[in-house]
């Protein structure tokens, strides 16, 4: 393949040297048309391109393919590991609401237990009050008896000292 103009070792053609435009004239080289031999060159270098182009790719193809293979399979894994990886989250979560779940009832049990207890509590005393008013109520009786029993001894007194007391004779 030949380019016109000079090439640098690893094959890569110069730009235009600095300062200068594409259509200036470079001094001291020849002035020729930029379109001599430029369509020959153009097929040699197109096939030399297409085939270089063939040789990299099979090159370099099976590696890709191989890579991008591989991939997608940790892609898949990837996925499938999420997957698990939330399935996972979600029991951890349904077993701290269970536990949670178990401390209410818990709780319950003990506020249960109590409220049982308040109710004996008050039952007892319900009974011991019933148990003080009839004994009052029956003190009160027995001290309105005793002070009815007095009240008559008391009478029954008055009359007998009323009775007993001189009484003047009537004189006739």
């Amino acid at each position: 393949m030949s380019v016109p103009g000079s090439t640098s070792p690893d094959g890569v053609l110069p730009g235009p040297p600095l300062g200068r435009g594409a259509g200036e004239p470079t001094p001291g080289l020849r002035d020729t048309s930029p379109d001599e031999g430029l369509l020959e060159d153009l097929t040699v270098e197109d096939k030399a391109v297409e085939q270089l182009a063939e040789g990299l790719l099979s090159h370099y193809l099976p590696d890709l393919q191989r890579s991008k293979q591989a991939l997608q399979e940790l892609t898949q894994n990837q996925v499938v590991l999420l997957d698990t990886l939330e399935q996972e989250i979600s029991k951890f979560k349904e077993c701290h609401s269970m536990l949670d779940i178990n401390a209410l009832f818990t709780e319950a049990k003990h506020y249960h237990a109590k409220l049982v207890n308040i109710r004996k509590e008050m039952l007892m005393l319900h009974e011991k009050t019933s148990k003080l008013k009839k004994r009052a109520l029956k003190l009160q009786q027995k001290r309105q008896k005793e002070e009815l029993e007095r009240e008559q001894q008391r009478e029954k007194e008055f009359e007998r000292e009323k009775q007993l007391t001189a009484k003047p004779a009537k004189r006739t």
